[in-house]
């Protein structure tokens, strides 16, 4: 079955009845519409999605984490004034997930009332062909749209109001989703073999994210506009801060962000995403910073560095990205690992620079027996003298002048040997 359930709109670069029907005007506008809402574009990304919805094509954003792709949908949503939709992927995920899957539960319901009807749909029919006819044509009442339970994919194309759609994650997802989303993504559709073919009334918006785990399909983006999103300069992102509201004071907040622009620069297993860097604005804040130094930011860096490695990483670079002509102790730490590897911390929990009145091991320091000269005494000839049977140490300087006889070898009986581990393997794998 092949029928077209619903008529699509003109989806032409130009389609419509003029500059009306399109949310924005310029490039311009998506910029103040984006920024009415809280979301800082520079001029390449609102002139993408200026693009986005002139050409009514798909947006993939791809880049790293936190960088506000997901954001963006949020935001393009509310300043467009559309219903938000957002289709999470994940490994694993099937089509059932993202189309749509049939109502069972409905249509066992269903099935119980036909079959309380099933005699009198049967009575007068003449023959039993023609009874399992008349039966047979009931199914496709089970196959029909009332039974059809919609996913994100199919909700967005079936919507009778314009949506924002969100396809979060497309990299996390098994490439047969990919081929799933080629329909829906060229030709804003969706078929299903039962009823027929579901063509969208307004064309959504959608945009896909992916964090580059895995590369795309070359057809799936294809179709789509694409852009990939960085973390911003200084000054955006300053902006960005600013526009959130934190309540840290301009000079702290920009060298603030100076910070975190440094840490990214770390070879970080994940770097500090713009969220953070707000959130690490707003904590300063609640703690009443207007200075920023490096023990306050070591006390609260696990805001924006999530991994025990990473934060020791972060917490030896702080120093420097606060104050350039800091002056740090290499030797130092926080783990003592000097020259002579102790480990003394004064708190137990120092991970920066060792206290410079930590007492550092010296070699000619008389405290204790020397370690070498314990352990070469130990390897000295005839230190077993007399242990576990072995000859005495008198025997053993007889034997080295020659005076000592040859030591006699112990006879050992057949009836040890039998009660030994291995004696009677052959007897057992003889039976």
């Amino acid at each position: 079955m092949s029928t077209t359930v619903d008529t699509a709109t003109d989806h032409s670069p130009c389609g419509g009845s003029g500059d009306e029907d399109f949310p924005f005007g310029s490039v311009d506008e998506v910029v103040d519409a984006l920024a009415a809402q809280g979301y800082i574009a520079d001029r390449r990304l609102a002139t993408t999605v200026f693009l986005l919805t002139r050409l009514e094509k798909p947006l993939l954003l791809e880049g790293p984490a936190g960088v506000g792709k997901t954001e963006l949908a949020k935001m393009l949503a509310l300043a467009t004034g559309r219903r938000f939709l957002r289709l999470q992927c994940y490994e694993g995920q099937d089509e059932t997930k993202a189309l749509y899957e049939w109502d069972y539960g409905k249509q066992l319901l269903y099935t119980q009332m036909l079959r309380e009807k099933i005699s009198e749909i049967v009575q007068d029919a003449p023959d039993i062909k023609t009874s399992v006819e008349r039966i047979a044509a009931q199914d496709s009442v089970f196959f029909s749209e009332e039974f059809l339970a919609e996913r994100p994919l199919m909700e967005a194309i079936r919507s009778d109001e314009p949506v924002v759609l969100l396809i979060d994650e497309v990299d996390r997802a098994d490439e047969a989703l990919e081929a799933v989303l080629l329909e829906t993504l060229g030709e804003y559709q969706i078929s299903v073999p039962e009823v027929g073919t579901f063509s969208a009334k307004n064309a959504p918006y959608v945009i896909l994210t992916s964090n580059n785990t895995r590369d795309l399909a070359a057809a799936l983006k294809r179709r789509c506009l694409h852009l990939f999103l960085d973390y911003p300069t200084a000054e955006r992102e300053l902006e960005i801060v600013r526009s959130k509201g934190t309540g840290l004071p301009e000079a702290a907040a920009r060298e603030l962000v100076e910070v975190v622009r440094g840490l990214r620069e770390l070879e970080l297993r994940k770097a500090p995403s713009i969220s953070e860097t707000i959130d690490w604005a707003r904590t300063l804040a609640v703690l009443g910073v207007d200075e920023l130094s490096s023990s306050i930011l070591s006390d609260t860096v696990s805001v924006v560095v999530k991994y025990d490695k990473d934060v020791t990483k972060a917490l030896g670079a702080l120093p420097k990205l606060v104050d350039p002509n800091a002056e740090i102790d290499d030797h130092g730490h926080g783990h003592g690992h000097g020259h002579g590897h102790g480990h003394g911390h004064d708190d137990g929990h120092s991970a920066g620079p060792a206290p410079a009145t930590s007492r550092r091991v010296d070699d000619d320091a008389d405290d204790g027996p020397d370690g070498r000269a314990v352990r070469a005494a130990k390897d000295q000839e005839g230190r077993h003298a007399g242990v576990y049977g072995a000859p005495g140490r008198e025997y053993q300087e007889k034997a080295r002048s020659g005076e000592a006889e040859p030591a006699k070898k112990r006879p050992v009986s057949s009836g040890q040997g039998s009660r030994s581990f291995g004696a009677g393997l052959g007897k057992r794998r003889a039976l």
